[in-house]
């Protein structure tokens, strides 16, 4: 049988197996092997091809993150969406008073041309374009793909020139809501019981040992907490260099800020630059988000699917080689993370990840893998029956 570490299991076994949903069954007939994908991917972010500008050059300027004051991810009204989006994303209740210094210092990072850029105002970069709904990913404060793709996102719904790197006109732009600037990066956050005292779990190798967990859990309090932030775990560590994470405990962490919440009848999945765009009825682009879309062994589909099925915490069944079947349990870890949004083409849909750190940086067996919190933030908001198309 074969072995599957945390990391190869997202996907790895993904070709081989039929996965069960709430009592839905959806047959996985690619023929994809084990050692053949969560190879690194290649390549880096590309500009966008004529095609891709016209799905991708209007956006909704006034529809940024809501300054979030003191309340973050908790959205306001009774709206199918909001009950949806609060449902599934954690509330989060910050406070500012009394920073560390260096969290100030991230809060008050600002950047002119010419300027070489540090940690403090990359981190602050990140943080402005997740609020602009354009996904870094796990913010670490370092500038890779994730950070650049999320950049040119911004610039091509903006009408901006698209860049590698940061000019500017894109930094004017996205620093133009006043309101949007006085809401803070880094903020105090005081651990809950509900934080700490969390089941968690070793994730076994194999997929037979898996299949009798209980659940697949966190496998430390440190990897819950990173993704209730947004944050990669190092980063997570580094701001809190003398932390415990223990009960009624205050650390420095990053703020979500608020997810889009408008209704998303259309995505597209980019293969070139590996990110997924959401649009509302209108047209307009609400969102994006970096993703993993397939590989060169197991490439993804092409043209137009629609959503046909929506889960959160599906269970995974993994079918070896020699027809044995071990259905893995619910939980951030499973392979497919937290979320399954199950397409029209059979074995297809877009998932969660058990490893956010590594969206972008792998292959998948031909769906559309995010992190898990933009998982479920789509989750909250795409329409049944929208449309899904591959490029």
């Amino acid at each position: 049988m074969y072995q599957l570490t945390k990391i190869s299991t997202a996907i790895a076994a993904l070709g081989l197996s039929t996965i069960l949903f709430m009592g839905q069954s959806i047959a996985v007939t690619s023929d994809v092997k084990n050692d053949t994908v969560e190879g690194s991917a290649k390549g880096t972010a590309t500009k966008s091809t004529e095609s891709n500008s016209k799905n991708q050059v209007t956006s909704n300027n006034n529809d940024v993150s809501p300054v979030t004051n003191g309340v973050s991810q908790k959205v306001a009204g009774k709206s199918k969406t909001a009950v949806s989006l609060n449902k599934f994303l954690p509330t989060i209740k910050y406070t500012t008073e009394n920073l560390p210094m260096e969290a100030q210092k991230v809060n008050s990072a600002t950047w002119k041309q010419g300027m070489k850029r540090n940690r403090d105002t990359t981190t602050k970069l990140q943080a402005l374009l997740n609020w602009h709904q354009n996904g870094v990913g796990a913010v670490d404060g370092y500038w890779g793909k994730n950070s650049r793709k999320a950049m040119q996102a911004f610039q091509m719904a903006n009408g901006l020139a698209v860049t590698d790197t940061l000019n500017i006109e894109t930094w004017q732009a996205l620093t133009k809501n006043d309101k949007l600037m006085a809401q803070p990066v880094l903020v105090n956050y005081q651990l809950t019981d509900a934080d700490i005292n969390i089941k968690t779990t070793v994730i076994p190798a194999g997929a037979e040992a898996k299949s009798k967990l209980e659940g697949m859990y966190y496998e430390t309090v440190i990897e819950g907490l990173a993704e209730k932030f947004h944050i990669s775990e190092s980063y997570l560590k580094a701001l809190n260099p003398n932390a415990k994470f223990a009960l009624g405990e205050t650390i420095t962490v990053y703020n979500p800020g608020n997810p889009n919440i408008k209704p998303v009848s259309r995505v597209v999945a980019d293969k070139a630059t590996e990110t997924l765009y959401a649009y509302d009825d209108k047209g307009i682009l609400v969102a994006s988000y970096p993703t993993t879309v397939g590989s060169t062994a197991t490439p993804s589909p092409t043209g137009t699917h629609t959503v046909a099925v929506k889960v959160h915490e599906p269970n995974y069944t993994y079918t070896a080689e020699n027809g044995s079947k071990s259905i893995l349990p619910p939980g951030p870890n499973n392979p497919v993370g937290s979320v399954w949004i199950g397409l029209s083409k059979p074995s297809y849909g877009i998932h969660g990840s058990p490893d956010p750190a590594r969206i972008s940086r792998q292959a998948s067996a031909g769906c559309i893998r995010l992190t898990n919190w933009d998982a479920l933030a789509l989750l909250g908001v795409i329409q049944s029956g929208a449309t899904v198309e591959f490029k």
